[in-house]
């Protein structure tokens, strides 16, 4: 742990689940792990919703199929703020299809229910720093429901404003290029494929690297495999 992770403290994790046997799972997990905190627990989405508003965590991890209000409600809900907790959706081979619906409601990562333990604890961590986190079935699920969509839309005006560097970044992004093999890709700094990717966060208003994929295929800068 960093002095800056350890200045800022544990991060804060609600866990929104309809079975108790997985809250409780992570909970006896995260108890282990000094860096993560669960501050509470909801069994449905409108419960995930009024505990973000009490508590105010940094991560929510979400489950998608709830009673009463689904997570993909819940997650719209809870990242429609300005200063809003980021959620890991739980989704399982069957709940692919709710995949998209679940992105353009602002999560930030994916986690599939048989994925180790450890590995979700990664991917918590990864989201509260600030990036995105995409299962790679997920990813290819979510390729192939945009190759079943009709012809892509032509490019927003906030994407015809990038510049043609940025343009060539955003297509990498959109094909699941991480930083490194942008550079490599590119033939510039990982630092500068960084900046690149921060100033297409701002321009375009994305939250994170999930939502520039969604840009990316939306306007036709990346196409689907046929």
């Amino acid at each position: 742990m960093t002095a800056d992770e350890t200045t800022r403290g544990p991060v804060r994790v609600v866990l929104a689940d309809d079975q108790p046997l997985i809250r409780s799972g992570l909970r006896v997990l995260i108890a282990d792990h000094p860096d993560l905190d669960v501050v509470g627990e909801a069994g449905t989405g409108a419960q995930a919703v009024r505990l973000v508003r009490e508590l105010r965590p940094d991560v929510v991890v979400m489950d998608i199929r709830m009673p009463g209000m689904d997570g993909i409600e819940a997650t719209g809900l809870i990242t429609a703020g300005p200063e809003s907790a980021r959620v890991v959706v739980l989704t399982t081979f069957d709940d692919d299809e709710y995949v998209y619906a679940a992105l353009r409601a602002g999560a930030s990562g994916f986690l599939i229910k048989d994925m180790s333990l450890e590995g979700i604890l990664s991917a918590i961590r990864v989201v509260a720093a600030g990036e995105a986190l995409i299962a790679p079935s997920v990813t290819r699920r979510l390729i192939e429901e945009f190759a079943a969509r009709p012809e892509p839309a032509p490019p927003a005006r906030a994407v015809a404003g990038i510049t043609g560097r940025e343009r060539e970044v955003l297509v990498l992004v959109g094909r699941g290029m991480s930083n490194s093999e942008i550079a490599e890709r590119l033939v510039i700094s990982v630092a500068t494929a960084k900046a690149h990717v921060a100033r297409l966060f701002s321009k375009l208003e994305a939250r994170d690297r999930v939502q520039l994929v969604i840009i990316a295929y939306e306007t036709g800068l990346v196409a689907p495999p046929r």
